[in-house]
């Protein structure tokens, strides 16, 4: 029979899993190793107005997703006043509404921004450029003058943007550009001289980001494109073409940061503070927003997630199970024993579980040899193990209480279903086979136990499994291939000894 469609399903499982995993770490910044460290923004815009005894509404821009920038969280405290957040083709904004308002009046909104190197800036439509520009006289030939000139000395949109800041600064300033800034704000005006010359531009509002600071505004920066529709961040006091990599922009669609209907004297100012978070707290709300290609369990409750962290390592137990077993040739009593036992390991730390394993399995052996005298029937028999087990369990929890060793209380954790079975199958082998089968599968079964959670409890291993479901179908493709194989067992290879020795 072909192998053919058993190596495709391999291989789609492990390139899925792959993708996802990857897909997962480069788009939601899921980090590989536990304990990495992420840079938090924190900043809070405080509104203020005097609000004239009237309906008052306020509409404040917010920030949203851009590059170097992922908003984390948003949080408002605003007495009295509805709150609605509005997303369109101009942003996101906060709007607050109240009914009546008198006197001074404070708003406020806070974000948790995630500093991501790796994030890139949504789709930008640049804005349409006005037709009929008119300016009054002399404006419109010192206009004409400075826009001629930055044409000759430029080559693109861009180094046309530059030259016409460089023409408005410093030395270069004449009398056209001294007579257009007496008479227009700087941003302003060089936004309507590149839209006389056919440029797409507009004023964006930014935020530089200085640890600590508080009282601090926006600052106005030039956004330009070109025919292709790519476009540059602009300094219209400086003409240096980038975007700093602490400036977080504000507002980013051309329109007014702030909007007070019903009051007056109204301002916006920010306090910011930066801060250091794990990377897994930090990117957890990006987590929360489940699609088909972000699975995750962070979505759900956090009791769920709690049982989930410990049912996802299973597969890494299994695949530990496989490979002593397929490859190594060990022995154990039940197949997937030891990972039941590994799992109560970590609930009660490797010593304390193997203590309380041996104490548990060696006394439930020696009830179990007096009930085979009874003849009894196998249900009957399973059943009195069961209750037997159940009962040195509460034994042993209450004699380690009062001898002080808490650590001792933890062997309820143990599965006893699956001890008392383990306690018969012993028995019925030590029967069948003799004490040493005992000994060989009994020790089988504890060392792929230890092995397994030594596996399961590594901080790293557990850190992928919860965050990366990928992972899943890896092991899934592992097992696979180790199920196909039908070769020698190291431990089988011990009967070509005596032929190495001739």
């Amino acid at each position: 029979m072909s192998r053919i469609p058993f190596y495709l399903l391999v291989g789609v499982l492990m390139l899925t899993g792959i993708v996802m995993t990857v897909y997962r770490h480069v788009e939601f910044d899921v980090p590989w190793t536990p304990g990495e460290q992420r840079e938090v923004w924190e900043v809070e815009a405080q509104v203020n107005f005097f609000a004239n005894g009237e309906p008052v509404k306020v509409n404040l821009a917010l920030p949203s997703h851009q590059e170097n920038f992922r908003v984390l969280t948003e949080n408002t405290a605003s007495s009295g006043y509805g709150l609605s957040f509005l997303d369109d083709d101009s942003g996101r904004r906060a709007q607050w509404a109240i009914r009546e308002a008198t006197g001074s009046q404070q708003l406020y909104y806070s974000v948790q921004l995630l500093v991501a190197p790796d994030a890139e800036s949504p789709a930008v439509q640049p804005p349409s450029i006005p037709q009929d520009i008119t300016w009054e006289r002399p404006f419109d030939t010192a206009a004409e003058g400075l826009i001629g000139r930055a044409h000759q000395q430029s080559a693109d949109a861009f180094t046309f943007a530059r030259e016409l800041i460089q023409d408005l600064s410093g030395d270069r300033q004449d009398e056209n550009a001294r007579l257009l800034l007496n008479r227009f704000d700087r941003s302003s005006l060089l936004v309507r001289l590149l839209n006389q010359a056919g440029i797409a531009a507009r004023e964006v509002d930014g935020l530089m980001l200085e640890d600590g600071r508080r009282r601090q505004t926006l600052s106005s920066w030039l956004q330009v494109f070109d025919d292709e529709g790519d476009w540059v961040i602009l300094n219209p006091a400086t003409g240096e073409q980038g975007r700093p990599d602490n400036l977080l922009l504000w507002e980013a669609s051309g329109q007014p940061v702030l909007e007070v209907q019903g009051g007056t004297n109204s301002r916006v100012s920010f306090s910011m503070l930066k801060h250091n978070e794990p990377a897994a707290v930090a990117v957890r709300n990006q987590l929360m927003n489940n699609t088909l290609l972000n699975f995750s369990i962070h979505s759900l409750p956090l009791e769920e997630q709690s049982l989930f962290k410990t049912i996802l390592l299973i597969p890494i137990g299994a695949l530990v199970v496989v490979l002593l077993r397929v490859l190594v040739g060990i022995k154990t009593s039940g197949t997937f024993m030891p990972v039941l036992i590994a799992l109560a390991f970590i609930q009660t730390s490797l010593f304390t579980g193997l203590v309380g394993f041996l104490l548990v399995v060696a006394v439930g052996l020696v009830i179990r040899s007096y009930l085979s005298h009874l003849n009894l029937l196998l249900v009957a028999r399973v059943s009195a193990v069961i209750i037997t087990v159940i009962a040195i369990i509460s034994l042993f929890s209450v004699v380690a209480y009062r001898m002080g060793l808490n650590a001792g209380l933890t062997i309820t954790f143990f599965p006893m279903i699956i001890l008392s079975w383990t306690i018969e199958r012993m028995s019925i082998l030590w029967e069948e086979e003799g004490p040493k089968e005992v000994l060989i599968q009994g020790g089988g079964s504890l060392l792929t136990a230890v092995l397994a959670y030594l596996a399961m409890n590594n901080p790293w291993i557990r850190h992928v499994t919860f965050n990366f479901l990928g992972i899943q179908l890896i092991l899934m493709a592992f097992i696979l291939l180790l199920g196909n194989y039908t070769g020698y067992r190291l431990l089988e290879l011990r009967r070509f000894k005596p032929i190495t020795e001739d």
